[in-house]
């Protein structure tokens, strides 16, 4: 059964923070309907009290040519949802489906090979976040480390900015900040990329200043306009995108890197057996 259908609502939802407050307006309906009803521009711009040049203006910065396209697409792919979710088990189940839903949604794999050839190129790969973004750096750093990735994750906001005095074009960092405004990771990013550095951003947020100093903008899906995403872990989107590249880097030279796994698990059974 194939699960996964380009929408356009994490599209919406990725440039919620660029719209007017009409396009807001425009943007909550069509991320909160659920039901089946007349799309057209007449039709919309009445139920919601605005101009279909508005709508237009609003589809435009979807990065749709106009209203027409970005309302075929979102038809094409809207299904009525059921509202009425009994139990904890299929209410989590259902949030994390349409997490993964709206991932593929957003996924590039033409910038996720990219980016698996920045990891082939780099000497020094840097991961940084705080919070739950720091946790899921310190993931990251785990699971390419064991593939021969120098890779290190950065917490501490003092360390970010220190340092980027070291970046150079052989460095590779990524910086997660979900919102996209955390100021120390923003800085990391800067600074590196200033010095040569090559940078990735993974957020939830397309804004247009992060192609100041990021060579790539790695868009998740974001938890505010889901349904029950208060009881998903915020890392969830981050560390589903982070296995993506994980798995694309490793095609690249597969049996060199599952050796230096296979490394890595003999070492730490070296380790297990010499505590007994």
């Amino acid at each position: 059964m194939e699960y996964y259908v380009k929408s356009v609502v994490p599209i919406i939802e990725s440039n919620y923070d660029n719209f007017t407050t009409v396009e807001k307006n425009i943007a909550d309906f069509f991320i909160q309907n659920r039901k089946e009803v007349d799309f057209s521009a007449k039709a919309v711009a009445e139920e919601l009290f605005v101009s279909e040049a508005s709508l237009s203006r609003f589809a435009k910065k979807c990065g749709y040519r106009g209203y027409r396209e970005f309302v075929y697409q979102y038809e094409k792919t809207f299904v009525e949802k059921d509202e009425s979710i009994t139990g904890n088990t299929r209410m989590v189940l259902n949030a994390y489906q349409e997490l993964l839903n709206k991932t593929y949604s957003l996924m590039d794999e033409a910038q996720v090979g990219r980016i698996a050839r920045y990891l082939n190129k780099a000497e020094r790969v840097f991961v940084c976040g705080t919070g739950s973004s720091g946790f899921a750096a310190d993931e990251m750093e785990m699971r390419f480390m064991r593939i021969g990735v120098d890779i290190n994750s950065v917490r501490d906001t003092d360390i970010m900015r220190m340092q980027t005095v070291f970046r150079d074009e052989r460095s590779l960092i990524f910086g997660i900040s979900i919102s996209g405004g955390q100021e120390a990771v923003r800085y990391f990013l800067k600074e590196s990329y200033r010095r040569g550095a090559k940078t990735v951003l993974i957020t939830a947020h397309n804004k247009g200043e992060f192609d100041e100093f990021c060579d790539e903008v790695v868009l998740i899906p974001s938890l505010k306009h889901l349904n029950y995403g208060n009881v998903i872990s915020p890392q969830f989107p981050i560390l589903v995108m982070v296995d993506i590249i994980y798995s694309c880097y490793v095609e690249q030279d597969k049996y060199k890197k599952e050796t230096f796994h296979d490394y890595t698990l003999q070492a730490l059974e070296g380790v297990k057996s010499d505590d007994y």
